[in-house]
């Protein structure tokens, strides 16, 4: 059943030898335990020296080194879910010196990308895609006829969202060749392993209950009231034991639950799935964080962490002051102090949108509904059609997944829901899957909405306030991290909506028009151009009395962390059009493609959004209205 060719090298250390799965697949089965020790420690290390996910990946390494052991990547495939329990996988196909790069500018992906290695068969970034990718595989290879195995490794909060349990469903109803593991890292879904559920999973999985149960459909296939008998039978006694039967029903055969750190009981477990036909669903119980003890008892805190250093902060240095999702955090929690209709919804979020201190204060205001953006959106809608005051805290890259629900269910109907969208912009390390670049394209075409894209933390906390008193669907996009540190408005006042702020007042014709956290970045321009700096504040209503008084204007210049096609910019030049104002127009964002992982400030400097990227574009648009 396993590969027994001795390898040739027995005082290098296993791990210096695999290049590729072809070498894993060389050692003796009995060799692995040791290679998952140096594995589990190489992860330590490099992680440690470069910042990165954590939790998930030690707790996957036994299951990633028994599936390349046991399929033949890449030409099975492996398609692995959400991406942060890939670095395990990343090492071993051929990454190994390269996660010292993980994540930094150059470097590799802190992802599955398949741009980046023949082994990484789906791109990842966003949860719940692994089993609909593999059906499709599953599916091109019956077509094509290629045998090619196919394998979905999920975890357990991934299986919350409900395009999981759609692909889960056509698959049964297609009966694909394929495998489901789900990696259960104990953060919600299964009971304990047991030794009773662990014995009959073993016997589930065998062959040898596997002909048992085709020779007895075989028996009574002329008696169907004896072959239901027999299902019934069977569902029962699993039910018994595992929590597989809502599997069974979808038309998975179920195995598990069994321990994903017992490298023998994997081996034989998958051994004996890898072959049969139909849907087969592994449940696999993991520790996040395995092996190393401070993730294992916190394992939402280790889900990822920053590089290790001696002293992060410079002698005599000072804090930064809050992030941006704790100026939502604590405006959250004075509002509903003011207003008891005021509730919080997130998918699965809690930490990251900073709502901890609003989900102790306000336990029966407060729903975390799992990662199911699309559930989140309509539940806020249900909730403004009865008089509650919904707040969504959400992501700006997952608010994309619930676009149908934003519009149809909210916009359309023009109920009183709230958007807190968290890392709008550039997100550095975590590249283009995790960027909210576009959230201001797709949100200042919808009708009834009001846009806003605060330029500080204290403009945050005022449209946060000025978004929850608008009657009608609102959003506000902030960046991921830190402001500028300046001193927040501890009341709740609102803006007067639609209107910018003049941060500077020029005397040369030339304007920029800031829409959020590069405004200030601008600041060093507008005073080299002696040009006046407004902050733009709305995307959407416009301050069409500001864009008026541009009218004689020398040039307009449009500022935002966002694409530019269909921007905020755009707005601007629409309504300039729209009311024969004939001004040249300069529109600094994103360029029509995908920006790759780096730091946020080496990523802005790319695209020309820092201080001087927007002064060189600013004197290079002048010289051509000069020549």
């Amino acid at each position: 059943m396993f590969e027994t060719i001795p390898t040739t090298r027995p005082n290098t250390p296993l791990l210096d030898q695999v290049n590729s799965p072809a070498d894993l697949r060389r050692f003796k089965k009995e060799q692995l335990p040791k290679l998952v020790r140096e594995l589990r420690e190489f992860m330590l290390y490099s992680v440690g020296q470069t910042g990165g996910h954590f939790g998930a990946g030690l707790g996957v390494i036994e299951l990633t080194v028994a599936l390349h052991y046991l399929y033949n990547t890449p030409e099975d495939r492996l398609v692995w879910d959400v991406g942060h329990q890939a670095y395990p996988h990343k090492i071993l196909t051929g990454r190994r010196d390269a996660l010292l790069s993980i994540r930094q500018e150059e470097g590799i992906s802190g992802f599955p990308k398949r741009e980046e290695s023949e082994y990484d068969t789906f791109g990842v970034g966003h949860s719940s895609t692994s089993i609909g990718a593999a059906l499709g595989m599953s599916l091109a290879a019956r077509q094509l006829n290629t045998g090619r195995k196919a394998v979905a490794i999920i975890g357990d909060g991934a299986m919350s969202a409900g395009m999981a349990f759609e692909a889960l469903n056509h698959a049964g109803d297609v009966d694909a060749d394929m495998l489901v593991i789900l990696n259960d890292n104990e953060m919600s879904i299964s009971k304990p392993v047991g030794a009773l559920s662990s014995y009959f999973a073993r016997i589930w999985a065998s062959k040898t209950y596997d002909n048992i149960r085709e020779g007895g459909r075989k028996v009574f296939s002329g008696l169907p009231s004896a072959l239901e008998l027999a299902r019934k039978a069977e569902e029962h006694m699993k039910g018994m034991v595992s929590p597989g039967m809502m599997f069974e029903e979808l038309g998975f055969n179920y195995i598990g639950p069994i321990d994903g750190h017992d490298m023998d009981h994997l081996l034989t477990t998958i051994a004996n799935l890898k072959d049969r036909s139909g849907p087969q669903f592994l449940h696999v119980i993991t520790k996040k964080g395995k092996g190393f003890e401070p993730a294992e008892g916190d394992p939402i805190g280790y889900h990822a962490i920053n590089k290790v250093e001696p002293d992060p902060k410079p002698k005599g240095g000072k804090d930064s002051g809050p992030k941006y999702c704790n100026i939502f955090g604590q405006w959250v929690c004075d509002a509903a102090e003011q207003d008891d209709k005021l509730v919080a919804i997130t998918p699965a979020m809690k930490e990251g949108s900073d709502l901890i201190a609003f989900a102790e204060r306000f336990p029966k205001r407060y729903f975390d509904v799992a990662i199911a953006e699309q559930h989140a959106v309509t539940l806020a809608a249900g909730m403004a059609c009865d008089g509650l005051k919904p707040v969504v805290a959400i992501y700006s890259t997952f608010l994309q997944r619930a676009y149908d629900q934003l519009i149809h269910d909210v916009a359309l109907q023009n109920l009183d829901v709230l958007f807190a969208i968290d890392r709008a912009g550039l997100v550095g390390e975590d590249g283009p899957t995790h960027a909210g670049v576009y959230d201001l394209s797709y949100l200042r075409c919808i009708p009834n909405m009001v846009v806003m894209a605060p330029s500080d933390e204290d403009e945050c906390r005022k449209m946060l306030h000025t978004g929850y008193l608008y009657e009608g669907p609102a959003a506000v996009r902030y960046p991921r991290g830190t402001g500028r540190g300046i001193s927040i408005t501890e009341a709740l006042e609102p803006l007067t909506l639609g209107e910018s702020r003049v941060l500077r007042e020029g005397q040369s014709g030339i304007t920029i028009c800031g829409f959020g956290r590069p405004t200030y970045d601008a600041l060093q321009a507008a005073e080299q151009y002696d040009a006046t700096l407004l902050d733009m504040r709305f995307v959407k209503p416009l301050d069409e009395v500001a864009l008026n008084k541009q009218a004689n204007a020398k040039l307009i210049v449009t500022l935002e962390e966002n694409a530019i096609m269909g921007g905020a910019g755009s707005a601007v030049s629409e309504y300039l059009l729209a009311n024969n104002i004939h001004v040249p127009v300069l529109h600094l964002g994103l360029p029509d493609q995908y920006e790759e992982h780096a730091s946020h400030s080496a990523m802005l400097k790319r695209v020309g959004l820092d201080a001087a990227g927007i002064e060189n574009a600013i004197a290079h648009k002048l010289a051509s209205l000069n020549s």
